[in-house]
C-alpha cells in the first residue's frame, strides 16, 4: 500500500498526466458528441458511434503511460526509488497498478459522457443501453484502456527514452496493424490475433456495425476471449520489461 501511495503521489505532481487525462476526455467525448451532431439522417447514431473519440483518448492514454515510466528515468528519479526500495519488481508492479487503475478511470468517465452527451444531443432511442454488446461498447472502454496502458507501461520499462517509447506504441496500435492486412494471403489471418484488433473486436464483437469501427467477419474468438487474450499479451509484455528492468542497471 506504501508503495501504491508513493507512486500515486509521483504520478500526479507532474503536469502530463493532468493534461493528458484532460486531453482523453475531451477527444473521446468530443468527437463522439461530434459524430452525433453532424450525422445525415439517414445515418442512425448508435451507441456504438459514440465512442468514435475512444481510440483517440486511447492514444493519450498510452502517452500518459508512457511518461509515467521514461520521464523518472529521463530526470533520474528512477535511482533514488530503487536505492529506497531495491525490490524494483515491486516498485514497477506498484506503478503500473496504479497508472491503470487511472487509465480505467478514465476510460470509463470519456466512454460514458460521451454516450450521455451524445444521447442529449439526438434523442433517439437508437442509443438506448438495452443489450450486452451495447453496454460492452460504453463499459468496456475503461478495460481497453488499462490494457493499452499496460502495453504503453512495459515499451516505456523497455526504450527508457520518452519519443521513442511514445512513437512505438502510437505507431503500433494506429499503423503496423492495420498495414498487416495488406500481405497476400495470411494478412488477415495474422491481423485477427493483432492485440489492438482483438481489443476492438471486444468492443465492437457482436454488435451493428459501425462508420467508425466496422465489425468484422468471421472472428477467431469471441468478445470477451478477445479482452483476455489483449490483457494476455500485455501482460506478457510487462512480464518481459520487469525481467528487463531487474538486469539492466537504472
Amino acid at each position: 500500500m506504501t508503495l501504491l501511495a508513493i507512486e500515486r503521489m509521483k504520478l500526479f505532481t507532474t503536469r502530463s498526466p493532468w493534461w493528458c487525462m484532460f486531453a482523453a476526455l475531451m477527444l473521446t467525448v468530443g468527437f463522439g458528441a461530434l459524430f452525433a451532431a453532424t450525422a445525415p439522417e439517414e445515418i442512425t447514431v448508435n451507441v456504438g458511434a459514440t465512442q468514435s473519440g475512444g481510440q483517440l483518448g486511447m492514444m493519450v492514454v498510452m502517452v500518459l503511460a508512457a511518461l509515467a515510466v521514461t520521464t523518472e528515468y529521463r530526470f533520474g528519479t528512477i535511482k533514488a526509488t530503487f536505492q529506497a526500495v531495491p525490490n524494483r519488481t515491486a516498485v514497477m508492479l506498484a506503478k503500473s497498478g496504479v497508472v491503470a487503475a487511472l487509465a480505467f478511470v478514465i476510460g470509463e468517465i470519456s466512454a460514458f459522457l460521451a454516450w450521455g452527451v451524445s444521447y442529449l444531443i439526438t434523442g433517439g432511442e437508437a442509443l438506448a443501453l438495452d443489450a450486452g454488446h451495447e453496454w460492452r461498447n460504453v463499459a468496456g472502454l475503461g478495460l481497453v484502456y488499462a490494457g493499452a496502458a499496460l502495453y504503453a507501461l512495459a515499451v516505456g520499462m523497455l526504450v527508457r527514452q520518452s519519443a521513442g517509447a511514445i512513437s512505438l506504441v502510437i505507431v503500433w496500435a494506429l499503423l503496423v496493424e492495420s498495414l498487416v492486412q495488406l500481405l497476400p494471403r495470411v494478412g488477415d489471418d495474422i491481423f485477427d490475433w493483432m492485440p489492438f484488433a482483438a481489443a476492438n473486436r471486444f468492443l465492437q464483437g457482436g454488435g451493428p456495425q459501425t462508420p467508425m469501427a466496422p465489425q468484422m467477419p468471421e472472428p477467431p474468438i469471441g468478445p470477451w476471449a478477445s479482452l483476455v487474450y489483449f490483457f494476455a499479451v500485455g501482460v506478457a509484455l510487462l512480464v518481459v520489461a520487469l525481467i528487463t528492468v531487474r538486469k539492466r542497471d537504472a
